[in-house]
């Protein structure tokens, strides 16, 4: 499909994203306290949603790595 986006993800990312929603689905459910991330986890998810975000056609912050 023409509107499809595809993302590649190594496993450690995946695993990172699945932790971050489903705590964020418990925390919506019932309050459950969420986790604060690991230097490593953060740096993934936001490369993550950079490449993301890319793909969506968003405005890319100034720090963008391809604008450098």
């Amino acid at each position: 499909m023409k509107d499809d986006i595809t993302l590649r993800l190594d496993r450690a990312t995946a695993e990172d994203l699945y932790a971050t929603l489903y705590q964020v689905g418990e925390h919506i459910a019932a309050g459950a306290a969420i986790t604060p991330p690991t230097a490593e986890e953060v740096e993934r998810l936001g490369s993550l949603l950079q490449d993301l975000g890319h793909r969506l056609g968003r405005t890319c912050s100034p720090y963008c790595d391809h604008l450098v």
